[in-house]
């Protein structure tokens, strides 16, 4: 029987195929990237074979095994990755340039007996350059450097260690697969091949992506799926503060967070966050406020700043470091509806002190004290904590964990406290607590 042959146009960039050809992939955005190719189909391909069926098992006949994780002594990536790098797990970290991942991924390596540190961008005598910088010891760290990655593979599989480091997978390419090294193909292969690798020595692998300027790890969104935990490295690179937070973690929780300081010496752990962010605060003033953020099971106390002043354009100008712009936009009209504020011909700029990004909605009410009290020009004190979420009727609303939220801020001397209580939430405290139901109620405390 004749065979029919199908020609079919694919991307050598991105493998994405095609009916006709065309200058540019639609899926990448690479020009003279498509290529014809055969696709043969026969008949007798099409026939029914006989497979051998797989071997199941009843979920409650499974022995649960507790598989011993891995602590890096690291505490505050043992809290990210939920008590320590699992044996066999794929793990992702992503970053900007220079924000710190080749460090923390060299300080990890130092702290697990028995690590296979693969670089594709850097020779051996840079990393011991940098292992010197950083003060550490190099006894138990085997070094290589090469960007082939079945010779990864193999010395994986030979040496046998318990956590290999590859840096980066955009230097890794492999000879089954077409495309340049870091192209989608070529970094989709490299993936799968280093999770094959990781199951099978019962290795951890962690390999170190870099982000495209929309803050995403490069290469396809399935790179993510493949692998078994996300975790992205934040943080500006003009503060000294890094933020670890997992996206994905199929071994424990994505809620939590780490905190380091950059330093000479590398990242250091922050052992008590909030008082590290209130430490510079300066004099009491106008238009500054602390409010209490929840990162996971830890909460954090961080400055709200805001500066309104008086707009020399016909439109005002709102901006916010830290903080969503258009949450900004909504709370400036609530603020202008519900509470009679006139900041129409007003400018407001608000920031987050510390380079923190307050997602929660819990800082909405200090958002609006803030403003209020910029506005106003009045003074709130530094014995002040605000936190709830303020809806489009100007209502306040109650958080949750609330009392994990009292206990720091009693810890750190905090005396007043404004917030929206449920009834019979909260315990006994020596903080005084100012409950609000409204925005205008809030406004009186200005």
């Amino acid at each position: 029987m004749t065979n029919k042959i199908n020609k079919i146009f694919v991307c050598s960039n991105c493998d994405s195929q095609y009916s006709k050809w065309t200058g540019r992939c639609l899926e990448c955005g690479k020009w003279s990237t498509i290529e014809e190719k055969i696709a043969s189909k026969s008949a007798e391909t099409k026939k029914t074979l006989d497979y051998s069926p797989a071997k199941t098992q009843k979920l409650s006949d499974i022995k649960s095994e507790d598989t011993k994780r891995v602590e890096t002594n690291i505490s505050e990536l043992d809290r990210v990755l939920g008590g320590g790098i699992v044996p066999g797990s794929l793990i992702l970290l992503g970053g900007e340039p220079g924000i710190g991942k080749s460090t923390l991924s060299m300080q990890l390596a130092m702290t697990v007996d028995n690590t296979l540190y693969i670089s594709g961008e850097e020779s051996v005598g840079q990393i011991k350059l940098r292992a010197d910088r950083l003060n550490l010891k190099t006894d138990n760290l085997q070094l290589a450097n090469e960007t082939h990655i079945e010779t990864v593979c193999a010395t994986i599989k030979k040496e046998k260690p318990k956590l290999a480091v590859i840096d980066s997978i955009q230097t890794i390419y492999s000879e089954e697969s077409t495309g340049e090294p870091g192209s989608v193909s070529q970094i989709r292969a490299c993936t799968a091949k280093l999770m094959e690798i990781a199951k099978t020595t019962n290795t951890a692998v962690v390999i170190i992506g870099h982000v495209t300027k929309d803050g995403a790890v490069a290469g396809p969104k399935t790179l993510e799926h493949l692998v078994d935990t996300v975790l992205y490295l934040e943080g500006e690179r003009y503060h000294t503060y890094r933020i670890l937070r997992a996206t994905k973690n199929r071994f424990g929780a994505t809620d939590e967070v780490g905190i380091f300081e950059m330093k000479e010496s590398g990242l250091e752990e922050v052992a008590n966050p909030s008082a590290s962010f209130l430490q510079e605060r300066g004099e009491n003033m106008s238009g500054c406020v602390v409010t209490c953020l929840m990162e996971g099971t830890r909460p954090l106390l961080v400055e709200i700043q805001a500066l309104v002043n008086k707009t020399s354009f016909g439109y005002p100008v709102r901006k916010a470091s830290g903080f969503d712009l258009n949450r900004l936009h909504v709370l400036t009209a609530v603020l202008q509806k519900r509470a009679r504020l006139d900041l129409s011909q007003y400018d407001i700029h608000l920031n987050v002190v510390g380079g923190i990004k307050a997602d929660e909605p819990a800082v909405d009410l200090a958002v609006c004290l803030a403003i209020a009290s910029a506005f106003k020009d009045k003074e709130l004190g530094t014995d002040l904590c605000v936190f709830g979420e303020v809806g489009l009727g100007g209502e306040v609303r109650s958080v949750v964990q609330t009392e994990k939220r009292l206990k720091e801020c009693e810890k750190l001397g905090m005396k007043r406290v404004i917030t929206h209580l449920n009834t019979g939430t909260t315990k006994q405290t020596e903080i005084k607590l100012i409950d609000v139901k409204n925005i205008q109620e809030l406004i009186r405390h200005t």
